[in-house]
Formats: C-alpha cells, structure tokens, sequence
C-alpha cells in the first residue's frame, strides 16, 4: 500500500495544507513534501559524531549503510564529514572532503534518492556537488562560509538552512533565550529573507530549528511542543530530534535506548504537519509513520484545526 496517497483527500480538506509549503524543488528534481513527513537517512562519515561516529568512517562502509537507509524508506540521504555534536574538533575542507567525496559519489551513482551534503564549508559543498548531491544541508544557516551563498545560488541546489546559537565549541555553554519559539521563528524569517535577496529561490529553501544547537533540554522540548510554529514562515521545515541528548534527559537514563523514542517525537511532529524529519532509525520511524497515516493519526490534525 501507498500510505502517502491515502492523504490526499485528508490534506485537500486540512485547513493546515493552506499554510504548508507543498514541494522543495532540488537541483534536478522538486521533491514533494505533504502531509506525511519525508525522511533524511543520517550518514556520518566521522570518526566523532555523538551517535554512530566510526562505525561509517569508513567509505565502504558508509556507502552500504546509505544504500540500506535507502531500501529501508529514505527519501534523501544527508551525507557529512564533520561532527557537529557540542565541543566537536573542527575538521579541515581537505580532511572533510576526503570523507565526503567518495561516499557521495558512490551513493549517487548507485541511487536516485536525493543527496544532501551535510556541511558548512563552500568548498566541501562544490565537491559533494559536483559528486551528484542535490541538497546544501549548512548549520550555519548559509552565513558561516561567505562563499557559500554564491555556491548555493550557482548551483541552483536545495538548500537547508538551520539555527545555530554560537558553533559547536560553544553552543552549550550556557544557551539564552526570552522566548526561544519567538526568537527562532524570528531568526528563520530574517535568515530566509536574506537568501532571498541573496539570489536563492523562495521554492528551494527549507529551514531547520536546530533541535539541539545552541538550546537546553527544556529549550528543545519547548520547539518540538510548539513546532507547528515554523509552518507560518510557509517553507518546508526540517527538524532533526534523533537520538539527541535531551531525549536521555527525559527518560532519566543517559543510555537508555532511543529508538521508542524517536518515533514517539515523530509521530508528535508528523501530527503537526512538519515536512521533513532528519534521523538515524530510518526503518522504524517509517514504519510508525505508515501505521499512523492509514489508521487515521492525520486526518484528526485536520479537524483540530478547523
């Protein structure tokens, strides 16, 4: 069965749907983004990334594991080189390119499931690029490389542009907030008017709240309770929440097991109507998602809203 398909009269009758993005056009390709959520299979092909680090540093390996992500449901592959988890060593374009290269083109080479280049560095981003990577996913919202907006722009790629309180040396010091919903929807606005003006078409541009960057555990609960927020600034929305520190926080167990987990703040945001969710459990959430689209769970967020 095709679950998504089971929505379209669903969304047609949502009040939702009105104020929803509908498609995030690609380099080649618009990818459509309704009312079940698309999935972004993670790929760290990092040493240090703070859920899966070494187990695809290696090529080989990560080109399998991105290749299963893909069987398993995904409908982008995000692809980095760098870890970005708080207090994370910065890693050079040189370094980061020679993590990326390979397992981009590989993976685009043998699929043709959308890649996203994890990164904020221009250079690192032209390589992946020209690899065959459709999607600029940049922490830093497009401002941590000058070069990046041209890059961007140039290669008329998808992009992803994130919220980020300080960088990943910093971020969790001591993270402020009046308001941290406010501020972020503000921060989102002003970021996505700037690419405007920038040169970056209004259909390529998806924003992310950055769940965990830059905010406390009460700060990131606060953003996925209200996430439906981000819809009003009418562009598709990414939220990454797997596997994060604040999910251990709440359970009261460091080690604890994620994975219930993260399905649990899927299905939460699936009910709210955001577009995109970046994980690592790719099969498990998509399998939550179909039960939930074919037994009902989003036809009730249209009647909540009317």
């Amino acid at each position: 069965m095709d679950y998504r398909s089971t929505q379209c009269d669903l969304e047609k009758n949502s009040l939702w749907s009105d104020r929803r993005a509908t498609t995030w056009q690609l380099r080649s390709s618009a990818l459509e983004v309704g009312s079940v959520p698309l999935i972004m299979g993670i790929i760290n092909a990092t040493p240090d990334s703070f859920s899966d680090g070494g187990r695809f540093y290696d090529a080989g390996r990560a080109v399998e594991q991105a290749l299963q992500l893909v069987e398993e449901g995904a409908d982008i592959i995000d692809i980095g080189g760098e870890s970005t988890r708080p207090y994370a060593t910065p890693v050079d374009q040189e370094e980061e390119i020679r993590r990326i290269e390979p397992v981009v083109r590989a993976v685009c080479r043998q699929t043709k499931i959308p890649v996203s280049i994890d990164t904020s560095k221009a250079a690192v981003a032209c390589v992946a690029l020209d690899a065959g990577a459709e999607i600029i996913n940049d922490i830093t919202g497009l401002a941590g490389d000058e070069k990046m907006m041209a890059v961007a722009c140039d290669s008329n790629a998808g992009v992803c542009a994130m919220h980020m309180q300080g960088n990943p040396q910093t971020m969790q010091d001591d993270p402020q907030y009046e308001n941290v919903v406010d501020e972020i929807v503000d921060y989102l606005q002003m970021r996505f008017m700037h690419l405007l003006e920038s040169g970056v078409e209004r259909t390529r541009i998806c924003l992310d709240p950055g769940i965990g960057f830059g905010k406390t555990h009460e700060h990131n609960i606060e953003l996925l309770a209200h996430a439906s927020r981000f819809l009003d600034l009418a562009q598709p929305v990414l939220i990454g929440h797997s596997r994060k520190g604040f999910i251990g926080k709440v359970l009261d167990n460091k080690k604890a097991d994620r994975t219930a987990a993260n399905i649990g703040i899927a299905m939460s945001l699936a009910r709210q109507g955001i577009q995109v969710l970046r994980v690592h459990d790719v099969q498990p959430v998509r399998q939550a998602l179909q039960l939930f689209a074919v037994t009902g769970g989003l036809s009730r967020l249209g009647k909540a809203m009317e």
